[in-house]
């Protein structure tokens, strides 16, 4: 009840400037909601997949992942629903088996393109989205992860079997090359932002990734911006078993440092158990949420019913954007001491 206090327009405010950060199903579903606030949002993108179709892709083509930057395209995109399908459309014979239109049309402008962010950018241009969409990078990265074992593995679709096999947490994981640069225009909108949003999405191979790009955690530090971290409601089998909310944050902290998160936004609607219960069977749980805990690390929690109802565990989008909102307005009304 408490979101209804939120409005999709005030014409006496400034729409928001919003950077998200991350990757994966994540990122699209909340950038889907939080385009009915604000026109100016800018999502940077992890690009250190190297499985599926975009691993085929970059893999028999060298470009850069294609995958997390057209879902977040196609959430910010302003099409008709037969282009909404055509991009969307994946095949099912032959030698593009499992490849998705919208990769294959990505690929096609990175290759009359200068560079691929120029080519995400002329995607975007031609599918009509709010707001932009940039790559953390144009280098080619892969991910190393490292357990508490003292193992490594290479690659981010090697990781969730990597940890299958050795039981173990991860400890930590780097880009190779290490030290990548970012784009300019990631910094800049960094720099001029209102919220900054990080997730949901994986912790180890969305989320964290845009932090081990030069200058993208010194940018968010200094950033004026609201620091907005949104929880996952569920632990992610193979990367985040048994981790409650505090150990996804100071899995982040331990990576960007300290300072790029003000609040952590939580779900606090209990899942049915009947869509719980397949979940449960792998070992799969809803991650807990101490207020106490998370208040050491000097963040705050937020708690909303934000989990979409249905077959599957996910946010729902406008309850997620609506969610962010509020917090914003609060974070205004205290800075201008309301």
């Amino acid at each position: 009840m408490e979101q209804e206090r939120v409005f999709l327009y005030q014409p006496h405010r400034r729409p928001p400037h919003v950077v998200a950060i991350g990757g994966g199903h994540g990122l699209s579903a909340m950038l889907r909601g939080i385009k009915s606030y604000t026109k100016h949002i800018t999502a940077i993108v992890t690009v250190a997949d190297d499985g599926g179709g975009s691993g085929v892709l970059r893999d028999d083509l060298g470009m850069l992942p294609p995958g997390d930057i057209r879902n977040c395209i196609m959430a910010l995109a302003n099409t008709e629903p037969t282009m909404e399908q055509l991009i969307n459309y994946r095949f099912t014979d032959g030698i593009l088996a499992g490849q998705s239109f919208g990769n294959l049309f990505l690929a096609a402008m990175n290759g009359i393109s200068g560079s691929f962010d120029e080519a995400v950018h002329r995607m975007g241009d031609v599918l009509a989205i709010t707001g932009r969409v940039l790559p953390v990078t144009n280098q080619d990265v892969r991910l190393e992860a490292e357990f508490e074992d003292g193992s490594r593995t290479l690659g981010e679709s090697k990781i969730f079997y990597a940890k299958k096999m050795n039981n173990s947490r991860i400890r930590q994981v780097r880009l190779i090359p290490e030290h990548p640069k970012p784009l300019d225009e990631s910094l800049a909108a960094i720099r001029d932002a209102d919220i900054i949003i990080i997730g949901p999405g994986s912790l180890y191979t969305s989320i964290i990734p845009n932090f081990l790009v030069d200058g993208i955690s010194d940018a968010v530090r200094a950033s004026r911006a609201l620091k907005l971290y949104i929880l996952n409601i569920m632990t992610q089998d193979g990367e985040t078993d048994g981790y409650d909310a505090c150990d996804h944050v100071q899995a982040i902290l331990s990576h960007a440092g300290r300072g790029v998160i003000d609040v952590c936004i939580a779900n606090n609607e209990q899942v049915p158990p009947q869509v719980l219960a397949p979940y449960l069977a792998e070992g799969v749980r809803q991650i807990i949420v101490d207020p106490e805990k998370m208040e050491k690390l000097g963040i705050a929690v937020r708690s909303f019913p934000i989990c979409e109802p249905g077959r599957y565990i996910r946010h729902n989008s406008a309850d997620l954007a609506a969610a962010i909102m509020q917090v914003w307005q609060e974070f205004r009304s205290r800075a201008k001491g309301e």
